[in-house]
């Protein structure tokens, strides 16, 4: 079995990341041969896979297999830095290039010259971003803002997204020829529900490695515990059962974790809400909630309505953000589409909340 983890991982504790990576179900191993494959390569890397499947482990993992292994190892999240700065940051600027700007600054990726950058969330990335983010993939050079000397660099770009990026194109919500340059290697990570044969692995590592942390003496988990492990869907991911580990080696009893120790999360259970998500419901159930569905599409289609398709997306967006309570990023996660295209959606129909949640 291997095994891969953050530098640091004890200090991570209030992340959304995963802090550990295990290869023990036959598709994760066919997933690090994939990464081991690809690593050597010096071509642009797109890893997708929902949040907390250990996408930033995996671009250390494909740094660390490079020949670029000695260099810089940058890490960036798109989505943490508001529009006005993210020129600044990724391409840096020079003294008085703005107001603030009291001293000049490398950005990421002088900062990453000779080794790799990974750009987490590059779907949040505006479109204006993703231009000049596409003339230095093909350039191989940034020009730092306020300045007209362009500064040679050499960078491996891993990027990473929990959202589909060919449905961001279609929308026009994120470049067509970026999507292309970036796509060259593509990793999927599969959530942790589809590895099943990793879930007791990662919950025997964060058992030892929490017991340790808190001073703990060695804790087990009961066969009722590992039945409950496997038998739940994960929507958090890695980074979820590592919570759940930690909550459960606190209130356990005589150093053996038990179901009732156990605290997972749930999908929400009002009934309205849950007919959208199949995972809210039994398999059995599925099927008739998708026939829900088409009926009153049918319904729709037979009505007439002008201008339906608008109508109709219009209702899923609205849907959607209500459901989230507001917040745009949890509305894209839902919808698996970027925050940038829920808030495009929202303003065209005016449903966007004044308090620009999320």
């Amino acid at each position: 079995m291997s095994l891969l983890t953050l530098p640091n991982a004890r200090e991570q504790t209030k992340s959304v990341r995963a802090t550990v990576l295990v290869f023990k179900d036959p598709r994760s191993q066919e997933l690090l041969n994939r990464i081991e494959r690809l690593a050597p390569s010096e071509a642009n890397a797109l890893i997708i896979g929902e949040t907390g499947t250990g996408k930033e482990l995996v671009a250390r993992h494909i740094h660390k297999l490079s020949r670029r292994s000695g260099a810089p190892f940058v890490a960036v999240n798109c989505g943490a830095f508001s529009e006005t700065l993210v020129e600044s940051e990724l391409f840096g600027h020079e003294k008085g290039a703005y107001t603030g700007a009291t001293s000049s600054k490398a950005g990421w990726f002088e900062s990453a010259n000779g080794g790799t950058l990974f750009l987490d969330e590059i779907g949040d990335l505006p479109l204006n971003m993703q231009v000049k983010l596409l003339r230095v993939l093909q350039e191989r050079e940034v020009v730092r803002l306020g300045s007209r000397t362009p500064v040679s660099i050499n960078v491996r770009v891993v990027a990473a997204t929990n959202v589909n990026l060919a449905d961001a194109v279609v929308a026009g919500h994120f470049r067509e020829d970026l999507f292309y340059r970036l796509h060259v290697a593509t990793i999927r990570l599969p959530p942790l529900r589809e590895r099943p044969g990793d879930i007791l692995p990662l919950a025997e590592f964060f058992l030892e490695e929490h017991c340790q942390r808190l001073g703990y003496n060695r804790a087990t988990l009961s066969l009722e515990a590992e039945r409950k492990l496997l038998g739940h869907t994960w929507p958090g991911n890695i980074r979820e059962l590592e919570n759940a580990i930690h909550h459960a080696l606190l209130v356990c009893r005589n150093q053996q974790v038990q179901p009732g120790d156990l605290q997972l999360a749930e999908l929400p259970s009002a009934p309205r809400h849950d007919a959208l998500r199949h995972e809210a419901f039994p398999h059995a159930l599925a099927p008739r909630v998708e026939a829900t569905l088409e009926q009153a599409l049918l319904e729709l289609f037979e009505s007439n309505k002008p201008d339906l398709y608008e109508h109709v997306e219009e209702v899923l967006f609205r849907t959607a953000y209500h459901f989230c309570h507001g917040n745009q990023l949890q509305t894209g996660r839902l919808l698996g589409i970027s925050r940038n295209i829920v808030r495009a959606r929202l303003e065209k129909i005016g449903e966007l909340n004044l308090s620009r949640t999320g």
